[in-house]
This record gives C-alpha cells, sequence and structure tokens, in this order.
C-alpha cells in the first residue's frame, strides 16, 4: 500500500477556528495513497470533518502544509483544486439544485460551459453507472436516500473527480441503502480510477477501505489496514468507537480473535 504515489498530503497540520480557541487538530501528518479507499474515522470532536474542509480549501490550515499531487492547498490554488476533487455530504438534500434528476447531475457540466450534445451523453453515462438513468427525468426530493445518495454521486463523477470524499454520507441510509452505496463506490474507485476518502465514525463503513486513519481528540491516534486496526479492539473503544458488527460478533461467540469481514463470520458459523 505505501508504493503508491500520495495524492493527498497533510504535513504537520494544525487548525483552530478562532485565534484563541482550542486547536482542532493537532501537528497532524498523514498521506492519502491514489487509487485507494481511506477511510478518516473517529467519534465526534475529534477533527475528522475539520479535515474534508481543508482538503478543499474551505478551511486553510493554522499551522502546517496540505498538498494535492505536489500542489499546495492554499488561497492561490484551491479553486485549482476544487475542479479535481467531489464532496458527497451527509444529507443529499442540501446539494441538489436541480428541479429533476437529470438536470442536477447537468449542473456542474453546464458551469464549465460543456457543449449540449457532451453533456447529455456524460449525463446519461454517470446515471447509467449509478443505476439511476430509469430516475432521471424524477424530483430528486421524490427519491429514498439511497437514491439521493447515487444522484449526488452522479453529479460528483460527471465532472471526473480524481477524488470523491464521503462525509458521512452512508449517515441517514438504513442497512440495505448503505450496504447498495459502499458497494456502488467500490466500482466507482475500480472502474473510474478514483481516489475514495470517506470520513465517518461507522467502523462497518471503514472494513471496506484500503487504509483507516484513525483520529482522537485532533490528532492521529492510529492507522494502518483494517486488519492492522481492528486488532487494536481495546484501544478503539477507548477512544469511543463502535467495532464493526462481525468484530462484536466474533468476540461475543468465543471465535479466535483475528479480523473477520461478514463474510468470514458466516463461514464460521
Amino acid at each position: 500500500m505505501n508504493g503508491s504515489n500520495p495524492i493527498i498530503e497533510f504535513k504537520d497540520v494544525s487548525f483552530q477556528y478562532q485565534s484563541d480557541a482550542a486547536f482542532t487538530l493537532n501537528r497532524v501528518s498523514f498521506s492519502i495513497p491514489a487509487g485507494q479507499w481511506t477511510s478518516i474515522v473517529g467519534h465526534n470532536g475529534s477533527g475528522k470533518s475539520t479535515i474534508a474542509k481543508l482538503m478543499v480549501g474551505i478551511e486553510e490550515p493554522s499551522e502546517g502544509q496540505i498538498l494535492f499531487q505536489n500542489l499546495p492547498v492554499d488561497s492561490q490554488n484551491k479553486r485549482e483544486v476544487r475542479k479535481h476533487i467531489g464532496i458527497v455530504f451527509q444529507n443529499p438534500d442540501n446539494q441538489f439544485v436541480g428541479s429533476i434528476v437529470k438536470f442536477d447531475v447537468a449542473f456542474g457540466l453546464e458551469n464549465q460551459l460543456v457543449p449540449y450534445k457532451e453533456m447529455v451523453s456524460k449525463v446519461n453515462q454517470v446515471l447509467t453507472e449509478v443505476d439511476m438513468i430509469n430516475k432521471a427525468d424524477d424530483e430528486p426530493h421524490s427519491l429514498s436516500g439511497g437514491q439521493k445518495q447515487r444522484v449526488a454521486i452522479a453529479g460528483v463523477l460527471a465532472l471526473n473527480p480524481d477524488v470523491l470524499i464521503l462525509d458521512e454520507a452512508t449517515t441517514m441510509l438504513d442497512p440495505h441503502g448503505k450496504s447498495s452505496l459502499l458497494n456502488l463506490v467500490n466500482e466507482v474507485k475500480v472502474n473510474n480510477h478514483v481516489t475514495i476518502i470517506s470520513i465517518t465514525h461507522d467502523l462497518d463503513e471503514a472494513m471496506h477501505a484500503d487504509q483507516i486513519i484513525v483520529l482522537n481528540k485532533g490528532t492521529v491516534f492510529k492507522q494502518g489496514t483494517p486488519q492492522d486496526i481492528f486488532k487494536c479492539e481495546d484501544a478503539l473503544i477507548s477512544v469511543g468507537l463502535d467495532l464493526p458488527f462481525p468484530l462484536k460478533m466474533n468476540r461475543l461467540l468465543g471465535f479466535d480473535s483475528t479480523y473477520v469481514t461478514y463474510e468470514g463470520l458466516i463461514k464460521k458459523l
């Protein structure tokens, strides 16, 4: 995993919202490998959502440096950086601007003055990719939570991003909707060669990642593969994180304490 070139780097980044306030992030350093899925996890107040704002230049670090493809993410470069990064938020209703699905997905392309025929082709392509082409003429607010997030992802994919950030994007979904969306995100990673960054408190979601970064009180608590991170069950519990369901069941049933996925747990049963 370390062999992949980093697409985003945080170098000793500290951040405070006001000059007289406590630091939300304190000397945070990590790298995001290109083409992989990184989950940034932590309980409320750990600083994880601030990291998303820093990545796209909504906020700027109080100290340290953030690089996107070796380009400093600062006031001079943030517009360029934003061309390469798309974000899907917790509540998709806050992102919709079009009266029907296909108009909403086309919005970013219209802003880039993409020719009409090319725009129609791209909208149809990405709606097909996220399995929402049959809802192209529906109003976004008539859709289910999972369908809304699929449309939000389509709107991002239409702009051909290098990075897709999911900022608590599965929080409002039921288990089926969450599972379906995460499977879609993995397909996007593989088929579109997009780097995925999921920001979440849900360690079940983090099991899909190639790398996990655990934040606690504004610092990097642990970093590694899911297999490495979930060996530290007691440490995770100590910083207010709930174990993924298969690991909790694995422990409850008295099986060996090795890392186990849903599929692995079913085989044990």
